[in-house]
């Protein structure tokens, strides 16, 4: 099944409310939170406020991509505030110790916990925890600022998640996030992904469910 997963920082902030609506009338059944802090990326967005906030007026899951240095600081925040998946970076960690232990404090608030490699680490970095996760998120941009374009190698890296994934009975979702666009949104699909983060896709479209329905259902 495809998820759509719209993100937040491409919606209109002056009317987050109703711009959350429009994408869960659309049949969005993920919300995409990108939360930068400026250090692990240039930019900085939204925090724990904003996300408890909008929590409060609305049921849509809420799929949170740390951007963060040292994530495992701030679990504990992000899952009280309403999240109801976390991702994190693989480059934001330490070394294993503090990989493992993030995921265990996600684990912990029993909420679906992810990871993340930006498109310049080798997707082997996620092997040895992927048994532990339930999803992974291919970053088919740079992190840090919406607009890129879609970095081809990144179907490369989709597709080596799905092999062992069938290898090893692995049932973690594939995540891509970055440059998403109707013209290549099938090879994305076709590589493997099942869960499609886009922003000015969704938000920027003047017919939003037309939008959210040429994602989902989008073929070669």
């Amino acid at each position: 099944m495809i998820i759509i997963s719209p993100s937040l920082l491409a919606s209109d902030f002056a009317n987050l409310e109703s711009e959350i609506k429009k994408v869960r009338n659309a049949g969005c059944k993920y919300l995409h939170l990108d939360i930068m802090d400026g250090i692990f990326v240039k930019n900085i967005t939204f925090g724990i406020p904003v996300i408890t906030s909008v929590r409060k007026v609305c049921d849509i899951i809420f799929d949170a991509h740390l951007m963060i240095v040292n994530p495992i600081r701030y679990i504990d925040d992000f899952a009280r505030s309403g999240c109801d998946i976390i991702t994190f970076h693989y480059e934001a960690c330490s070394g294993k110790t503090e990989i493992f232990d993030t995921i265990e404090r996600i684990k912990s608030h029993d909420i679906k916990c992810s990871m993340s490699v930006k498109p310049a680490t080798d997707i082997r970095k996620l092997y040895p925890f992927l048994h532990l996760l339930d999803m992974t998120l291919v970053m088919s941009v740079e992190p840090g600022f919406g607009g890129q374009k879609f970095i081809d190698g990144s179907l490369e890296k989709i597709r080596h998640l799905k092999e062992i994934k069938t290898e090893q009975d692995l049932s973690f979702d594939i995540q891509v996030d970055g440059g998403v666009t109707f013209e290549n949104i099938a090879a994305i699909k076709e590589a493997g992904a099942n869960v499609i983060v886009a922003g000015t896709t969704i938000f920027g479209a003047d017919d939003v469910d037309y939008a959210v329905k040429k994602l989902k259902n989008s073929s070669n």
